[in-house]
């Protein structure tokens, strides 16, 4: 009987120490387990923390964008030109003591402040010329040119001008302005391709071209002119059926286009 009891009291005893046993070994994993939980509780349970750090990292990415757009702000415009400046009226201008004489001759002509600038211009901007104004047969086609109101006309025989009758005389580009009909002009080439033969797509008349002895100017046709600007005309003959040779014989054809 004490044997069984002493037993059975054995097993108690040695459930008990199991059970202690098995105690030591649950407190012992507890610390380990309490060890391996600092890094998960960086990532998950310090959460706070974890927000921080990027946005601490975020902040000095965001600093140099900073000045390029500006928080909440547009870029910057370009700054604007400088509009030009306006061209002085009549009363701005400084005339001295010609500012009476000035304003008695506008009155007088009945002319605008540019209109008499204009009349000064005509009559003094080139000395000792006049201002033609011509243009082809249907009226498509206008200009004015400057020239002396004694003309010295060129009479060419080479293939083409002797066909169309081509008497022109010759002023340097500057002197010549076309008023309108651009969009009316067409031009024929041929041979060398130097000379522009210009002429109205309408009535087809050659008011004035390019010639091949003067590219940098005009030949105007004097029958083209209006009436009231030519006081003379001088007629030279050009052999242009041999154009070297006369080109070469000739001594001022050359300087006519130039200033």
């Amino acid at each position: 009987m004490r044997r069984a009891r002493s037993g059975a009291a054995a097993k108690p005893r040695g459930q008990k120490r199991t059970g202690a046993s098995r105690a030591p070994a649950a407190a012992a994993s507890a610390p380990a387990a309490g060890r391996a939980r600092p890094p998960a509780g960086q990532t998950g349970g310090g959460s706070r923390a974890a927000t921080r750090q990027p946005s601490a990292k975020r902040r000095p990415q965001s600093s140099p964008r900073a000045p390029e757009a500006g928080p909440g702000e547009p870029p910057p415009e370009p700054p604007l030109p400088p509009p030009p400046p306006a061209a002085p009226s009549a009363s701005e201008l400084d005339l001295g003591e010609q500012r009476e004489r000035w304003e008695t001759f506008q009155k007088r002509q009945r002319l605008s402040f540019e209109g008499a600038a204009k009349l000064l211009l005509d009559t003094y901007e080139y000395q000792g010329l006049v201002k033609h104004t011509g243009g082809c047969h249907c009226g498509a086609v206008r200009f004015e040119v400057w020239a002396s109101a004694d003309l010295h006309i060129f009479d060419c025989n080479c293939s083409i001008c002797k066909k169309k009758q081509n008497r022109h005389f010759i002023v340097p580009a500057s002197r010549f302005k076309l008023l309108k009909g651009a969009e009316s002009i067409t031009t024929y080439t041929f041979n060398t391709h130097k000379a522009q033969h210009t002429f109205c797509k309408r009535c087809g008349v050659q008011s004035f071209y390019s010639p091949r002895s003067n590219p940098g100017g005009f030949g105007i046709a004097p029958h083209c002119l209006d009436e009231g600007t030519v006081r003379s005309v001088v007629v030279e003959e050009f052999n242009g059926s041999d154009w070297e040779k006369a080109m070469r014989e000739h001594k001022t054809i050359k300087s006519l286009s130039k200033e």
